[in-house]
């Protein structure tokens, strides 16, 4: 059975899944000021990019909250993986074995630690993609947070918010080019943490840039 099978079946939601989903019930102020924001930025590895037939090796994590990376809030998790795919252990430096955490486990600590915050990833569709598919079968059909892109906020504030497509160069705009771009020291590269880490200060640095533009609360970024 496909991840997308068990979405069209109706699954049990177990009690993780029922206080995230509780806990959305008021939506966040448009008027609420960015400084007051809590940014949950992450990153996921995987044994590849297929969505369908690939899944998370390890998920990494840090929040932002008032504009300061908190680094006690940074998590890492490795996950356990039946698949042997090398390719991944040489870009992760991942082991991959069983002694790793069980996906309910893992789906038991990531939707706590989520809350209700604006989630925050680099190509942020894909680690969301991924995410969707480990909470699934738990009764999750949907990450209900708010969804940061670094990636696209940098294009938006370079190119405006009704940019051409076809002309923008997106390789630009990998991660590792905008760190370049921003003078952020990259180490750690191709880890969930790291790269969590990394993410997480290249919002800060665009968040800046943003402010300088004139966005300045939540409904601000995410329109703009």
């Amino acid at each position: 059975m496909s991840w997308l099978d068990i979405f069209r079946k109706k699954v049990a939601k177990t009690t993780e899944v029922k206080n995230y989903e509780a806990a959305f019930q008021d939506s966040i102020s448009k008027k609420l000021p960015i400084s007051e924001l809590e940014f949950v930025v992450v990153d996921t590895e995987t044994s590849g990019l297929d969505i369908k037939k690939d899944h998370i090796l390890a998920f990494g994590g840090v929040k932002v909250i008032k504009k300061r990376i908190k680094v006690d809030t940074s998590k890492e998790y490795f996950l356990q993986s039946q698949k042997k795919n090398i390719s991944s252990i040489k870009i992760h430096e991942i082991i991959q074995s069983n002694e790793g955490m069980p996906v309910r486990d893992f789906v038991k600590v990531l939707l706590p630690y989520l809350g209700t915050g604006v989630l925050v990833a680099h190509h942020a569709g894909f680690d969301v993609s991924m995410l969707e598919k480990a909470t699934g079968p738990f009764g999750l059909r949907k990450i209900l947070n708010p969804i940061l892109d670094t990636g696209d906020l940098a294009i938006r504030m370079e190119h405006g918010i009704y940019y051409e497509p076809s002309r923008v160069n997106f390789k630009d705009y990998s991660l590792d080019a905008l760190c370049e771009r921003y003078k952020i020291q990259v180490d750690d590269r191709h880890t969930a943490a790291g790269d969590a880490f990394l993410t997480a200060q290249l919002l800060l640095k665009l968040l800046k840039e943003a402010e300088k533009r004139g966005v300045k609360t939540y409904g601000d970024l995410m329109r703009w």
